[in-house]
């Protein structure tokens, strides 16, 4: 089963979010903005992440590449394609 990373990001923290291939929730953190922290965090969880996702914003180039230096699959995404790819999904999971 795989296991995918959800960021929400501000200037100095970080929310992770894991979940499995269901959809289910399966860590929660709260964390410095740190790169460093981050991937540790990450790499602390045991399993294999498939992928990490976060919106664009400020701290998204140094992110983006810091966890990718840090073995990582990343992706960056625009906050609009977001909300557009949520509002077409018959069914949002909590």
């Amino acid at each position: 089963m795989g296991y995918y990373a959800g960021l929400d990001v501000a200037l100095r923290s970080v929310v992770l979010c894991v979940v499995d291939g269901d959809g289910e929730i399966v860590m929660e953190r709260a964390l410095a903005c740190e790169v460093s922290e981050i991937a540790e965090c990450l790499h602390s969880f045991g399993k294999p992440i498939e992928r990490i996702g976060f919106e664009a914003g400020t701290m998204s180039q140094t992110l983006f590449h810091g966890l990718k230096a840090a073995g990582f699959d990343v992706v960056c995404m625009e906050a609009r394609h977001v909300s557009a790819a949520l509002s077409a999904m018959m069914r949002k999971r909590r």
